[in-house]
């Protein structure tokens, strides 16, 4: 290449050691101090949260939210053959 600028200390830096899906190394620079790239969890934040947030519940499935809802469903059947008597 004929420009003038100064590629040198990038073509230098030490590589990410990902993986690619050819069985290949990653060609992206790795981050100051760490072993991987931005793209394969060098940064801050990347990667899965801690804990297990995806394990937490909604609500909707709660033996509590459960009963509820089978009492409304007695309720609207009781109303519905009520009125079915009622004609």
């Amino acid at each position: 290449m004929s420009h003038a600028r100064n590629t040198g200390p990038m073509q230098a830096s030490p590589r990410c050691g990902a993986r690619t899906r050819s069985s290949g190394h990653c060609r992206a620079p790795a981050l100051l101090g760490k072993t991987r790239c931005r793209m394969h969890g060098g940064t801050a934040g990347s990667g899965a949260p801690f804990g297990n947030r995806n394990a937490l519940k909604h609500g909707f499935f709660t033996s509590e939210a459960i009963d509820e809802r089978r009492h409304i469903h007695a309720l609207l059947d009781r109303a519905e053959s009520l009125l079915l008597e009622l004609k």
